[in-house]
């Protein structure tokens, strides 16, 4: 069985982020697998070294000289550079995916299981809780970790985890599309397949750590739900319960400032969950987050409506 690591890395990525990310990927439990990793690396200047620096760490690397399509363009190219190697899985990770040492094994196992199945991935916990922003993302993530479990229509951000690679090679990534793991994941749905959610593993990934990051990360987040009512007419193949859950996703994420009088009990159930008293200061970073994406949501909007795209930036990372 052949199963290809694909990671993307943007020109805002250092050094040390990329090694750190293939000593971790690396490290996995991949059992009797043909494995192909590839890190499709967008130019930062003609004095780049870090894709001489991932090849000397053992990955094959796609050089980039432009950011064509941006994330989704990297893993487009990644694709067609696989296409020799013709992969029965392809696993898309971030360059701050930490996933647990079982995570593709039980992932692969899970969509081996289910024939309609075109992704299979974990809940995701943060791994650098180290301050209000990014405490307050590892709460809103609890909620996230809910949802993924109720929802028929299951999105798993950044299309990290395993996808059965017929799908994707054969679909590709919409370059056009803010959010391409949206994108990709509502045409999936639209065609009768699945998101697999599989209990027995982990991924951790960094939050935002400045109020900045997280507002620039959300409004890209609202634009590209946006763009997502075009495949309205495409929806209506798809079962009722991922419709309604399409149609909530689209619709109350946007107003989460109806939402502010529940943070009355979120002390009690900081407490209950995390099981430290200090949490309780994350009620404050709630209360602002709540704010922060109403304001969000409208930017995006009117973003839209006059048709310009947000951009992409650096996002500050935490070396682990």
């Amino acid at each position: 069985m052949k199963l290809a690591v694909v990671v993307p890395v943007s020109p805002f990525e250092s050094e040390e982020i990329i090694r750190r990310s293939i000593e971790h990927l690396k490290s996995l439990d991949y059992d009797d697998f043909d494995v192909k990793f590839v890190y499709v690396i967008d130019s930062n200047g003609e004095s780049d070294s870090r894709p001489e620096t991932a090849r000397r760490l053992g990955v094959e690397v796609v050089f980039r000289e432009d950011r064509r399509g941006k994330r989704a363009g990297a893993i487009n190219d990644a694709l067609r550079h696989l296409s020799d190697f013709k992969p029965d899985y392809v696993a898309i990770f971030d360059v701050d995916s930490r996933p647990e040492k079982n995570f593709i094994v039980e992932c692969v196992k899970a969509l081996e299981n289910c024939e309609d199945c075109y992704i299979a991935s974990t809940k995701r916990y943060i791994s650098n809780p180290i301050n209000l922003v990014s405490e307050t993302v590892e709460a809103e993530y609890y909620l996230i970790n809910f949802l993924l479990g109720k929802s028929k229509f299951r999105q798993f951000n950044g299309l990290i985890g395993v996808l059965r690679a017929e799908f994707l090679m054969k679909e590709g990534l919409n370059e056009s599309a803010v959010a391409e793991d949206a994108d990709f994941a509502t045409r999936m749905h639209a065609k009768g397949r699945k998101a697999v959610l599989v209990k027995t593993s982990r991924i951790y990934e960094q939050a935002p750590i400045t109020w900045k990051d997280l507002y620039n990360q959300r409004k890209r987040w609202y634009y590209g739900g946006l763009q997502l009512w075009r495949y309205r007419k495409e929806m209506r193949n798809a079962s009722l319960g991922v419709r309604f859950s399409w149609y909530m996703a689209l619709t109350l994420t946007f107003i989460p400032i109806l939402y502010l009088p529940l943070l009355l009990l979120s002390p009690f159930l900081l407490v209950a969950y995390f099981r430290k008293i200090s949490k309780v200061k994350v009620t404050l970073g709630l209360f602002i987050h709540a704010l922060m994406l109403q304001y969000a949501a409208v930017k995006a909007l009117f973003s839209f409506v006059r048709k310009r795209e947000v951009e992409w930036g650096a996002m500050q990372r935490v070396v682990d």
